[in-house]
């Protein structure tokens, strides 16, 4: 169902010979999928899962000499495997470029990719080739975005990358331009940046820059326990020495213009290239001059599931391998860890910014947000999105700055500084170098009381929102997410609209009225600072010290959001995607607020529902014992208002039906059937995780704004915990009848009504509603 998923399909399929391991997709095809037998896993199996092909990391707070002890008791007896054979590379070798395209149901927007055959992982020139694509792509001052974006308005972003894997790699640029662009422009676009690119050269700033943001990136993946044993097993597979951490980060950092070019010369200049250009149905015309039609099969939609029945064995019989360990029964676990919350410290400004933050000196990064009371909440309803455009415009320039010269200053310090809204805030984050916070913050400084206010930047933003809205009218996972927002809200109601806006919405705001909500609603007073990391609280505050005294404060007036009318009936509705292969489930209500008593108890009841993954009723029943979907979820999210329980997945178009029968069969018996052991499988699982739940500054940020938004102390933390301590099998079910009966719902489907639309009768919750 995604919008341009079978790219990568077409990509891999020309850029490699037949018999190269990348000439087809991971995940297989349907084809193949349909003809393995249980030989040929078996096979696999035998083959590759042993010793002599595995890495082995522990990472975290252990007893190295015990470790070490149980690896060889559980490890020892395991015989090697047949010898494996060293994966050598195996690059992509084009004779000519190829071009072809595909009319995709699901795009509104055509998109042109490049894809150049690259080098394998690690590879020496595998580093100026990531530089390479992010200074031809990346920013505004990239020959990429000055070309395509600002002068000859072809499509809101370019990007350009290198993705390396174990035995060959691949260049690629993308392209996905504005309604009706003909990709033969685009394509002649292109050349004319990398001509600039190689008439204006490679500055020694530019450079800079992208170091500074590679560094920013390379800590922030060793922050956690499972990023730095990550980083060892890849090293130590694909580079062959786990110790390889200390010379990766320092080859980026060596890399000279001089590679760049070289590499540019080398492997993209006058290089054959695979191009690709997906455009919407009906519109083949878009495609690049000369493309041949890509050959894609696509699943047959049919309207049920006859031939699908099969019975799951309760028992299958097999010969265990034969140990000297009695394997059958699992060594018993060590004590519950206790939870360690860390030390919070709050403050505030002298003009009301209130300030939370925590200490974490282990790497050199710091990660902050700040957020401001308002977002959509505070949008004139004839036009929704003027909080979104604000945020949007905010980060395009300052006074004395423009918005190239502010972007290569954040990216300078080795920075990454967004800002957002959503329907309750605008959102100002990033994460930066320890050493380069103090300047980041005059750059903040800038951005919230110096805006520049472009006409050409505020068409430029206004385009990209309207290009990013026409994206999501064909995604069938977007449009759920929407029109599920709309029947539980009402469309009248302001939480009922897409915080970006609509068509209609974003075309009727001016430059003026962004102004206006800026003079309006953006007050100190109503902004709360969380800051995590390599900082402590009095460096903050002088770091913020500017803020303090030039940002003053204004009566600005939250309004108060009625509540909406639930349902009291279940209903049916369903949104017609023609001939989607998937339906796209979204079944729920209104629920609780986070600040209700019974939210966090509700949200460990909803642990074995659908919240826990492959330990979940919904995973194990719709993905495990049917083959129906391959992911599907369960959960409560709610803030200072009511938000909703919401149950999503997306099932193959053809057992739709059943698929929604069983969810509501499972909703029906959860409370009934829960079980002294699920309360215990409850239990170990969160308390067990809230030990490395706190570990990464995002998860750290995380805690504040929990604090800072419901005024609560970080003893929130610990009372979690007793709730989980205290839960008993009687108040599972209390709670499962009280919030999870399938009666009260709204349950939408997004898919194909031609095969599916009258199935959905069969519910018992009356005829579908058709919503288009």
């Amino acid at each position: 169902n995604a919008p341009y998923g079978h790219a990568n399909y077409v990509i891999g399929k020309t850029l490699y010979p037949e018999n190269h391991p990348y000439s087809w997709q991971v995940i297989g095809s349907l084809d193949h999928l349909q003809a393995a037998t249980l030989d040929d896993v078996y096979e696999f199996y035998r083959s590759w899962y042993v010793p002599n092909n595995a890495t082995l990391v522990i990472a975290g707070d252990f007893d190295a000499d015990q470790a070490r002890e149980w690896i060889h008791h559980y490890f020892d007896e395991i015989p090697r495997g047949q010898e494996i054979p060293e994966a050598t590379p195996m690059p992509a070798v084009l004779t000519a470029s190829h071009k072809l395209y595909h009319e995709d149901n699901f795009a509104r927007l055509p998109e042109l990719r490049m894809t150049w055959p690259g080098v394998e992982m690690y590879h020496d020139d595998s580093y100026a080739l990531q530089i390479l694509g992010q200074l031809l792509s990346s920013g505004k001052k990239s020959p990429l975005y000055q070309v395509l974006v600002e002068e000859q308005k072809l499509t809101s972003n370019v990007n350009m990358f290198s993705n390396n894997s174990e035995r060959a790699g691949e260049i690629t640029l993308l392209v996905r331009a504005y309604p009706g662009v003909n990709l033969d422009s685009v394509s002649t676009a292109i050349s004319v940046a990398m001509e600039r690119f190689e008439q204006n050269g490679i500055s020694e700033r530019d450079l800079e820059r992208v170091k500074a943001g590679i560094e920013t990136q390379f800590y922030g993946g060793l922050s956690s326990v499972l990023g730095k044993a990550f980083q060892l097993a890849q090293y130590n597979i694909f580079a062959g020495d786990p110790g390889y951490i200390n010379e990766d980060i320092q080859k980026s950092l060596a890399v000279t213009a001089e590679d760049v070019n070289r590499v540019y010369n080398q492997y993209v200049k006058g290089q054959n290239f695979v191009a690709t250009s997906f455009v919407p149905a009906g519109q083949a015309e878009l495609a690049l001059n000369g493309s041949e039609m890509a050959e894609i099969s696509i699943e047959a939609i049919v309207s049920g599931a006859e031939g699908e029945d099969f019975v799951t064995p309760e028992d299958t019989p097999y010969e265990r391998t034969p140990s000297q360990i009695d394997r059958s029964t699992e060594p018993p676990y060590g004590e519950a860890p206790e939870v360690s919350i860390p030390n919070v410290w709050t403050g505030a400004l002298d003009n009301g910014i209130k300030l939370y933050g925590i200490e974490s000196f282990e790497m050199p990064l710091i990660q902050f947000n700040m957020r401001l009371d308002g977002g959509l909440k505070l949008d004139n309803p004839e036009k929704v999105g003027t909080a979104n455009l604000l945020a949007s415009m905010l980060m395009r320039g300052t006074q004395n700055r423009t918005a190239a010269e502010l972007e290569e200053a954040i990216d300078l310090l080795g920075a990454n500084l967004n800002m957002g809204a959503n329907s309750e805030q605008i959102t100002i984050s990033g994460s930066v170098l320890a050493r380069n916070f103090p300047e980041l913050m005059t750059l903040v400084e800038e951005i919230l009381l110096e805006p520049r206010w472009e006409e050409s930047e505020f068409e430029l933003a206004k385009q990209s929102t309207l290009s990013s809205i026409a994206q999501q009218s064909a995604n069938p996972n977007s449009i759920a997410t929407l029109k599920f927002n709309e029947l539980l809200y009402g469309t009248d109601h302001i939480l009922a609209n897409n915080p970006q806006g609509s068509d209609e919405s974003v075309n009727a705001i001016t430059l003026e009225d962004l102004k206006a909500w800026y003079e309006s609603n953006l007050s100190p007073n109503l902004a709360v600072m969380h800051v995590a990391g390599a900082i402590t609280s009095s460096d903050v505050e002088d770091a913020m010290s500017g803020l303090a005294s030039r940002w003053t404060n204004k009566s600005v007036v939250l309004p108060e959001i009625a509540e909406p009318i639930s349902a009291e009936t279940p209903k049916v509705y369903f949104y017609d995607v023609p001939n989607a292969s998937q339906s796209v489930l979204r079944i729920g209500y209104l629920a609780l607020a986070e600040t209700d008593p019974d939210f966090y108890a509700a949200s460990v009841m909803n642990y074995k529902l659908g919240g826990g993954g492959f330990a979940s009723r919904l995973t194990q029943e719709l993905r495990e014992g049917q083959g129906y979907t391959y992911g599907i979820f369960s959960g409560f999210s709610g803030t200072q208002d009511p938000g909703p329980f919401l149950i999503g997945s997306g099932v193959r178009s053809n057992i739709t039906y059943e698929a929604v029968a069983l969810i509501r069969q499972i909703l029906s018996d959860y409370g009934s059937t829960f079980s002294d052991e699920d309360l215990e499988n409850t239990k170990s699982y969160m308390i067990k995780s809230g030990a490395r739940s706190f570990e990464t500054l995002g998860a750290k940020l995380g805690i504040l704004t929990t604090m800072s938004s419901y005024g609560w102390t970080a003893d929130y933390l610990r009372e979690q915990q007793e709730v989980v301590n205290n839960m008993s099998v009687e108040q599972i079910k209390s709670l499962a009848g009280k919030y999870t009966a399938p009666d009260n719902m709204i349950w939408l489907v997004v898919g194909d009504a031609r095969t599916q639309l009258d199935r959905l009768k069969a519910l018992g919750f009356g005829d579908p509603v058709r919503l288009n």
